[in-house]
């Protein structure tokens, strides 16, 4: 990517300090951008630091492929990612997943992923935690590993400020229909502000059709099966699983149904705990006890695909992430960044593409269909 020119007269607001916002702010402040920071909480207080932190470059997509890729190389550039392989499995019976996965996995070797299919009997003798004596078919993706999102975000802020970077935390940013952010004209504003991003926006009237969905994740007591086990996505049970300082972490609990942001249960639901404990019997052999569970929320799109680039002259969108924001982040804020300074944002996620008002039902980002 060809760097855009250093922007020295250009103002940029950056609404949102989770890993877009605080990558975007960097790479800006860096070519002498002068960038404030809007963060109606406090740094990595959203998504960016609730996220699994589960990094992969396995996809089948040339342009997803890309930006996975582009952001390993920058978390393995700051020391931030643990290495960890990714397995993928679809249990006896699951033929639609086996199907699926038979077709992706080829598809992603011809990107040039290290993915390739592994014998059941192999992920065993690997992994004897694992339980795969009812595994149909399995993937593993060797360039992949975990990070600890909040620490990475608050530290790519601090890049940020080191730059030149203004960061206002504990200061919501309202946005109104000339463009002005808390009534201060800027050249450019970026909305990176997750699941407040759609309303942000609209209240500019500029609305996008992004809708907002609860997902959930466990976290058990310590275990030694934290050691034994890599990550693993189960599409069959719906869940993925991964070691997490010394416990199992385990998500998914998609509730597929629009939520207002601004008013929902953080609490996960009781159902989603006891599947967590059958799914990890079901996984490793074992229940293991519950440390600590919580619910977050995701942002979905009528396509899968998020919205990432201007909405309207000077005012950029980055959103609808359907749960893989963080582990794109990286290379996401650099390529809005340079879309800002006058380069291109990704064609294929124009937030332009769809009707504001395109309605559409929510499909949870963790699956094996495209």
């Amino acid at each position: 990517m060809t760097p855009a020119p250093p922007a020295e007269s250009t103002r940029v607001a950056v609404v949102g300090c989770g890993v877009v916002g605080a990558t975007t702010a960097a790479e800006l402040a860096r070519r002498d951008a002068d960038v404030t920071v809007f963060e109606a909480g406090d740094i990595a207080s959203g998504a960016s630091g609730r996220a699994a932190g589960v990094c992969y470059d396995a996809f089948a997509g040339k342009l997803d492929a890309e930006i996975a890729e582009a952001a390993l190389a920058a978390f393995r550039e700051r020391d931030a990612l643990t290495d960890c392989p990714y397995v993928w499995l679809a249990r006896e019976g699951d033929d639609r997943n086996a199907e699926a996965m038979a077709d992706h996995v080829p598809r992603m070797q011809e990107r040039g992923r290290d993915v390739e299919f592994i014998d059941p009997d192999d992920l065993d003798s690997r992994w004897p935690r694992l339980r795969t004596d009812d595994v149909e078919r399995a993937a593993i993706a060797h360039d992949a590993g975990y990070v600890d999102t909040g620490d990475y975000t608050r530290e790519t802020a601090q890049f940020a400020i080191a730059a030149g970077a203004d960061i206002r935390e504990e200061t919501p940013a309202r946005i109104d229909a000339d463009g002005r952010v808390n009534g201060e004209d800027y050249d450019a504003v970026v909305v990176a502000a997750g699941v407040h991003t759609p309303r942000l926006v609209a209240a500019a009237g500029l609305p996008i059709p992004v809708k907002a969905y609860r997902v959930q994740a466990f976290l058990s007591v310590e275990t030694p099966l934290s050691a034994a086990v890599p990550m693993c996505y189960d599409a069959t049970g719906g869940y993925y699983l991964r070691p997490r300082d010394g416990r199992l972490f385990v998500g998914d609990g998609t509730v597929p149904e629009a939520k207002d942001p601004t008013d929902w249960d953080r609490t996960a639901d009781q159902w989603f705990v006891e599947e967590c404990a059958d799914y990890l019997q079901q996984a490793v052999g074992q229940s293991v006890p519950e440390f600590r569970s919580w619910a977050g929320l995701c942002t979905a799109t009528p396509d899968g695909d998020p919205l990432v680039g201007e909405r309207a002259p000077g005012i950029y969108v980055a959103t609808g992430f359907q749960g893989h924001g963080f582990m794109r982040g990286p290379a996401i804020g650099e390529r809005l960044a340079e879309a800002v300074l006058g380069g291109e944002a990704p064609d294929a996620f124009d937030p332009r593409r769809f009707a504001p008002d395109e309605d559409f039902d929510i499909v949870e980002g963790m699956s094996l269909e495209e």
